[in-house]
């Protein structure tokens, strides 16, 4: 019926089949408008938005508002996740003008491109306050018919406001240790010190804001910063808003207790909050931080790993509840007589109080979220600094919890399983590369490693070009037709700079040069801000920029990071002048917005911390050389770069291998024959040591 037929996005062909003749973002659309002389319906959503099916089955399922739609609008369905710069510039029109945002997105603009009226969510019939989507059809079409030239008022207007809301730059320095206490300041005074995380209902991860406090305890000890981490980490393990049978984190929690999620699955947050879990591990031996990083991480691999080696985006916060009804959250909620009947009545009973079940059920229905009450034990022990695997992680230490946890995950893999938007998202997939190298190789999984490994060969493969320039998607192993933004290539670096560190493979040093190099030329400005988007990229009304961290980093801090990191690998002035200007942003947000710029704190730990350059040369496949290794991926110095690769020349002078080294490890011999870790700052260097113990002690906190 419409034009999506062909598309790559999961969303786009979810609405093939819809009366509505859709049309994708592109220059045929505004073409088409210009020639019928009529506005243009922007809807934007993503895969696994329930309210965005919800709006689909209401109204652009209902032939009566399709036809109305087909006989005054040009309509245009654009995925957020593929189009992240259509979907960011309207965004902040639809912000400014209403005060609030969310998806779907739902903007009415003029064949110029110019929005004139906003929305989200329209219900079918009047409801709660909000007219119905037929009204404000209606509504449209009379303005544009017969109120054109306020229309192009207010478009204009609009336009002429976005484009005053350029980034005012006037802080080239990264903030100092003062700037990142008073954003520790503004966390504490954030902070739900009853129920863990910052803020109210809805509650979100805060993985970056966590990234940031486990830097700062690293480098300054400060136990406050360390026990936010700690208890935040801990309700969200204990919460619905981690699968307690099959692990992963939903999105959101609809509370403030973090009981009831938003069900839908997202590979970045799996990813952030992976990463964060195994720092927790890392900075304090938790046994349940250890826990919910390797959980979390074979999540990833078994529950989005695509057939071409990439991650899928998300799992659908919907499926069939088994009677044909498409509903939110049907795969993961269980009334106490489910339980009863896949465990029996003895384990039923017990799995009950085990998982907080309830006859009044804690979501719809009388059914149940599954969760950890207060009343269940889960000590975190004390694993050392080593991942033994033989401290206490919990209640599924004991057998019989164990048993019925398996059992109904068994049994729960009979539902109907939510859908899988099978797009493959470069900067996600970044962020899983480094969350599965790091986890893989903290916990002797090479398994893992090797997850991120094909990863980060179908970015290579399939979402670069000759050029060095990224493809924001892929699906199936064909890249999509969107050109990567600034997010996909900060994040992309930041996983092949960790999958370096984790492997010493040089290739994925050098990929990350490459992909820096395009942050230099392509999306930073005279004045050293950033842009989303690249200078050749397709023109919108605004070029978008914005520097705050949202459910993922901005592609302004990651940028940031990668290139503070690569020029600590690479002793490349030009690159840590770009990091310090990009991290200027940081220091004029960290005390009045911590909470929206953590990636950019964690980052301003690393600059401020060094951050230290690690190198370690020895023989592969050398268990001393190993030993040194791994001590130094376990240091908690706030963003180290550690490299590793045999010397240059080997005891008797001769010379070891014929490739260029890379500058971390240039000029760096063994230890009287023995391999060898030197630690610098800045690439002066301290004594070098063939002694773990000793390096440990190097990478502490001053």
């Amino acid at each position: 019926m419409n034009r999506l037929a062909g598309a790559s996005s999961p969303y786009l062909l979810q609405h093939a089949e819809n009366p509505v003749d859709w049309w994708p973002w592109g220059p045929g659309a505004f073409e088409e408008a210009k020639r019928r002389d009529v506005p243009i319906l922007l809807s934007v959503g993503y895969s696994a938005c329930h309210w965005c099916h919800v709006m689909a089955d209401e109204s652009f399922a209902d032939h009566v508002t399709a036809e109305f739609l087909n006989q005054h609008f040009v309509s245009v369905k654009v995925d957020r996740e593929e189009r992240p710069d259509v979907d960011a510039v309207y965004m902040e029109a639809v912000q400014a003008a209403t005060g609030h945002g969310g998806w779907p997105m739902t903007v009415f603009l003029t064949p110029g491109a110019e929005p004139f009226y906003f929305g989200t969510y329209f219900p079918p019939e009047p409801r709660h306050g909000m007219p119905s989507f037929r009204q404000v059809l209606e509504g449209v079409r009379v303005a544009w018919a017969e109120r054109r030239d306020e229309v192009g008022e207010v478009a204009g207007g609009i336009v002429r406001d976005l484009a005053g809301r350029g980034i005012a730059y006037d802080r080239p320095l990264p903030p100092g240790a003062e700037e990142l206490g008073a954003a520790l300041l503004g966390l504490t005074r954030d902070f739900d010190a009853s129920r863990g995380g910052f803020g109210g209902a809805p509650k979100f991860p805060p993985a970056m804001a966590l990234e940031f406090l486990l830097r700062h305890h690293a480098r300054t000890g400060s136990e406050g910063a360390l026990q936010m981490v700690r208890q935040t980490c801990e309700a969200m393990a204990r919460g619905g808003i981690y699968d307690q049978l099959g692990s992963g984190f939903a999105r959101y929690s609809v509370d403030a207790e973090w009981v009831v999620p938003h069900f839908e699955r997202m590979l970045y947050d799996n990813a952030l909050l992976c990463r964060v879990y195994a720092h927790l591990w890392r900075a304090t031996g938790s046994a349940l931080a250890r826990r919910v990083a390797l959980e979390t991480a074979d999540f990833l691999v078994r529950e989005l790993r695509t057939e071409h080696g990439g991650f899928a985006s998300a799992l659908d916060a919907d499926s069939d509840d088994g009677t044909g009804r498409h509903k939110e959250g049907a795969y993961y909620v269980w009334t106490p007589g489910q339980l009863a009947e896949v465990l029996g009545e003895d384990d039923g009973a017990y799995a009950a109080r085990l998982f907080g079940v309830t006859a009044e059920g804690t979501f719809e229905e009388g059914a149940s979220v599954l969760r950890l009450p207060p009343s269940v034990a889960d000590p975190e022990g004390d694993a050392g600094t080593e991942p033994e695997g033989d401290a206490d992680a919990g209640p599924f230490d004991d057998a019989r919890a164990a048993s019925v946890r398996e059992r109904l995950f068994a049994a729960r893999a009979g539902r109907p399983r939510p859908g899988r938007d099978e797009k493959v998202v470069a900067a996600w997939n970044g962020l899983a590369v480094a969350a599965l190298a790091e986890t893989g190789a903290f916990f002797g999984r090479p398994d893992l490693v090797e997850a991120a490994t094909g990863a980060a060969d179908l970015l290579l493969a399939v979402h670069t070009d000759e050029r060095g320039r990224l493809f924001r998607t892929s699906r199936d192993g064909v890249a999509g037709p969107s050109a990567g933004v600034l997010e996909d290539y900060g994040d992309v670096a930041e996983g092949m700079l960790t999958l370096y560190a984790v492997t010493g493979e040089s290739a994925w040093l050098q990929l990350s040069g490459t992909l820096l190099e395009a942050v230099l030329r392509h999306f930073t400005g005279e004045d050293g801000t950033l842009y989303d988007t690249a200078d050749d990229a397709e023109r919108l009304i605004r070029r978008p920029q914005d520097p705050t961290d949202n459910a993922t980093p901005s592609g302004w801090t990651a940028a940031a990071n990668a290139l503070l990191s690569y020029a600590a690998y690479t002793g490349s002035s030009r690159h840590r002048e770009a990091a310090e200007r990009a991290l200027g942003i940081v220091k004029a947000l960290a005390a009045r917005a911590p909470r929206f710029i953590g990636w950019g704190l964690a980052a301003a730990e690393a600059a401020l911390d060094g951050p230290r350059e690690v190198a370690v040369v020895g023989a592969d496949g050398d268990p001393a050389r190993d030993a040194l290794h791994r001590t130094a991926l376990l240091a908690t110095a706030p963003g180290a770069a550690v490299a590793v690769g045999e010397p240059e020349q080997g005891p008797e002078g001769e010379r070891e291998r014929e490739q260029e080294p890379v500058p971390l490890l240039r000029g760096r011999p063994l230890l009287e024959g023995r391999p060898a870790a030197y630690v610098c700052r800045g690439f002066t260097c301290d004594a070098p040591t063939a002694e773990p113990d000793t390096l440990a002690h190097a990478l502490g906190a001053d």
